[in-house]
């Protein structure tokens, strides 16, 4: 009975070993499979989050037709995507022109653009990256459309016709930056600078301008003064005439009266004469009568 029962144990464990040998290799396999499954899944699609969109390059070559927000598959392993900003981007830009009067303007340009969606693939294959995109077409652009618009007008103008400039300037820069698939939506002008000689010439013009004013200012005060003194010459002359046409001798006569105190001078001239009165004794018997 012994033999018996070890006989069936032995031939029991050789059965198991096998099975346990077959269930350990089996698990690593299994995990392996699932990994790879699930590397391949997350490797076939792609998410383009909104004011992106993504260009899908097989084997190094961009494919036709730009990815827009949403999910998209692509084949795994072999396709990398580039992601584009959609969003208004705002760089600021120098430029330097010679103007029409040969004079030379420096200005600062704050360029408002965004990229256009349908010519993402075309950005894609021709500059690559942003910042190429700034560097090799923008601030190059920027430079040639100043240049045109610095050049129609002299600096003065440049000056008081600053929205002028700044019209010219946007139509050349939208023409130009249009055909690389970039919208310019707004510019500004952050800085507009001259030539050392030419501001020194401006501060002493501006200098013998307000020289002249004052000069005017003097002149016409001056004269505005002699005015003035002939009009109160003429016053006083035609008071002194219209007091002479007045002035009676009836009239003194009445006043040198009025103005008597009634006592006479207690030192009269050789001829005993009485000064200044000249009494009619008709009249003043009549006045008493």
């Amino acid at each position: 009975m012994v033999e018996g029962y070890s006989s069936s144990a032995n031939l029991s464990t050789r059965e198991a070993t096998p099975l346990k040998s077959q269930t350990s290799w089996q698990t690593p396999l299994l995990v392996a499979i699932l990994s790879i499954v699930a590397i391949i899944g997350l490797s076939s699609y792609v998410i383009i989050n909104p004011g992106e969109a993504g260009v899908i390059s097989i084997l190094g070559k961009a494919r036709d037709g730009v990815l827009l927000e949403g999910v998209h598959f692509k084949p795994p392993f072999v396709s990398k995507v580039d992601f584009y900003d959609l969003t208004v981007q705002k760089f600021e830009v120098p430029a330097q022109s010679s103007t029409k009067d040969l004079q030379q303007l420096s200005a600062s340009f704050a360029i408002n653009f965004r990229l256009d969606p349908i010519q993402v693939v075309s950005i894609r294959r021709t500059q690559g990256t942003l910042q190429n995109i700034v560097s090799k077409i923008i601030a190059p652009q920027t430079q040639e459309s100043f240049k045109i618009a610095a050049a129609r007008r002299t600096v003065e103008e440049a000056i008081t016709k600053r929205n002028e400039l700044k019209q010219d300037f946007d139509e050349a820069l939208s023409g130009r930056l249009e055909k690389y698939g970039i919208i310019v939506l707004d510019t500004s002008v952050v800085d507009l600078a001259f030539s050392t000689e030419f501001s020194k010439a401006v501060e002493e013009k501006q200098i013998a301008e307000q020289r002249a004013q004052r000069a005017v200012y003097i002149a016409r005060e001056a004269e505005q003064e002699a005015e003035a003194t002939v009009n109160r010459a003429k016053g006083q002359a035609e008071a002194q005439r219209l007091l002479r046409e007045t002035l009676t001798a009836e009239l003194l006569q009445k006043q040198a009266i009025e103005k008597w105190d009634g006592k006479f001078p207690q030192v009269l001239g050789g001829s005993g004469a009485i000064p200044f009165l000249n009494l009619d004794a008709a009249k003043l018997s009549t006045n008493d009568g």
